[in-house]
């Protein structure tokens, strides 16, 4: 008999996540790139220039690792990098047109595996908005007094 689903919401999230990036990668291997690599063509597709700080967060990876990332991607010409006009001193990360391609042809694959997943749980767009909503209110800081008013509760 298979064990009971965990209850822990923190647990559950890092199940689903970890297998989510699972079927993630084994789509993108089969176009010799990365989730990392996609996290950053998906973020500099826009065209608008991005700096490192900005594309680290998004990508989920510290920034020395970003950096040595980034170099890789420069150097198999996927991105570049150029003075930010409006500040010099920064430094904006954009996609080459051989990244453009490959974000291109990856992003078919990446929308139709996340299709195929959505459609398995008939989900209609519910989990977004449920994550999204999570994610807004896990960027708050937590209550100490709510945190006390559960202790009080919990010893009562």
């Amino acid at each position: 008999m298979p064990p009971e689903p965990s209850q822990d919401l923190a647990h559950l999230l890092s199940h689903a996540e970890r297998r989510l990036v699972e079927r993630l990668s084994a789509v993108l291997t089969q176009e010799g790139c990365s989730v990392e690599q996609w996290r950053v063509l998906s973020i500099a597709a826009d065209g608008e220039g991005h700096p490192m700080t900005e594309i680290a967060e998004y990508a989920l990876m510290p920034a020395p690792s970003m950096t040595k990332l980034v170099d890789r991607m420069v150097a198999d010409n996927l991105v570049y990098r150029r003075a930010d006009p409006a500040d010099r001193r920064r430094v904006l990360l954009y996609l080459s047109d051989r990244g453009r391609v490959l974000h291109e042809r990856t992003a078919h694959r990446v929308q139709a595996e996340q299709t195929r997943l959505l459609e398995a749980i008939d989900d209609h767009g519910e989990l977004t908005r449920a994550l999204s909503f999570l994610t807004v209110a896990l960027a708050e800081k937590p209550s100490v007094r709510s945190g006390r008013k559960a202790e009080r509760a919990s010893s009562a």
